[in-house]
């Protein structure tokens, strides 16, 4: 069945709303921005939206899961709200979007790499002066999902992001 020009709309303002929805600690990125958003569902007055996890366990999930609430329940179409997160398909990092990519590199936080090397290693430039050369000062920042590296350009340490994939 072919979607009406309203629920087209009333879709596209959902979607909006979920750009509003930043990451907990990462303000310049929003869920949809990090490619958690696997899926959205209306029916009538009733929205569901399922989204995939950064990394198991994340902390953030259930502020994740009250700040989209509250933000679709904003809609004067929406009366209820479900929000599902799934593990299949796992997020990878290659779900964030060019738009993430410049919001992680805004706060600080080095993307994750487009691509592997051959023998499996990666390398981020430096979040803030764009420098090459970086040496990781630790595999585990702050979250299971970060790692610590420093400039050796502009003297600066930064976070960056894992990659992760399923090519890994």
């Amino acid at each position: 069945m072919m979607a009406t020009p309203i629920e087209s709309l009333n879709e596209r303002k959902i979607y909006e709303a979920l750009k509003n929805v930043k990451d907990p600690e990462i303000d310049t990125v929003s869920i949809i921005d990090l490619g958690m958003v696997e899926s959205v569902s209306l029916e009538g007055d009733e929205v569901k939206v399922v989204l995939l996890p950064t990394f198991l366990g994340c902390p953030a999930l259930e502020i994740i899961k009250k700040n989209t609430e509250n933000s679709l329940k904003e809609l004067p179409f929406i009366d209820k709200v479900e929000v599902e997160f799934i593990y299949n398909p796992p997020w990878t990092s290659d779900r964030i979007t060019d738009e993430g990519h410049k919001g992680l590199r805004k706060f600080g936080i080095a993307p994750p790499p487009e691509h592997f090397e051959e023998d499996g290693s990666w390398h981020v430039d430096c979040p803030y002066c764009g420098s090459t050369y970086v040496t990781m000062d630790n595999i585990f920042g702050p979250t299971a999902c970060r790692s610590i590296l420093y400039c050796k350009s502009c003297k600066n340490p930064f976070e960056a992001m894992k990659p992760v994939s399923t090519m890994m």
